[in-house]
């Protein structure tokens, strides 16, 4: 109880306390009783937590404890990634200019706005015009036109 209702440690002491008192119960009522409280408790124990833990981690306290994404968060960040691949997309055979020398690696002016690029061939003279040939999610490769 003490991963769902946050108490300071109340809960586990008590549940502590009273599964010791019980072992102590067990055991001046019958020896065999006893050590099968025991044997029992040092199974359960362990199996408790980690079942507590699995399904603690998978709630909204849980996630803001851990540090992990709500399901809302995850959601806004795919539709970001999803929006900016679609951004990159519309760039596919644009034109613009080469604000640095592609050696082969610079950056390019299209539209305006500046993105790093890649060129296809050897080397790009700065100022040159280029072509957007290629788009993926992370690189655009250009070439120069004549």
């Amino acid at each position: 109880m003490e991963f769902f209702v946050p108490s300071a440690g109340l809960i586990a002491i008590l549940a502590s306390v009273s599964a010791i008192a019980g072992l102590i119960c067990l055991f001046r009522y019958n020896p065999l009783w006893g050590f099968m409280g025991l044997v029992g408790m040092l199974f359960a124990v362990p199996g408790v937590l980690y079942a507590g833990v699995s399904i603690w981690k998978n709630t909204p306290l849980g996630r803001r404890m851990i540090g992990a994404p709500s399901e809302e968060e995850l959601a806004a960040k795919a539709a970001q990634d999803d929006a900016f691949v679609r951004s990159r997309m519309q760039l596919l055979n644009k034109e613009g200019t080469a604000v640095t020398d592609l050696r082969p690696v610079g950056q390019v002016e299209i539209d305006g706005q500046r993105h790093d690029a890649l060129c296809d061939t050897d080397f790009i003279r700065r100022g040159s015009a280029i072509r957007v040939v290629h788009v993926d999610a992370n690189q655009v490769r250009v070439r120069g036109i004549s």
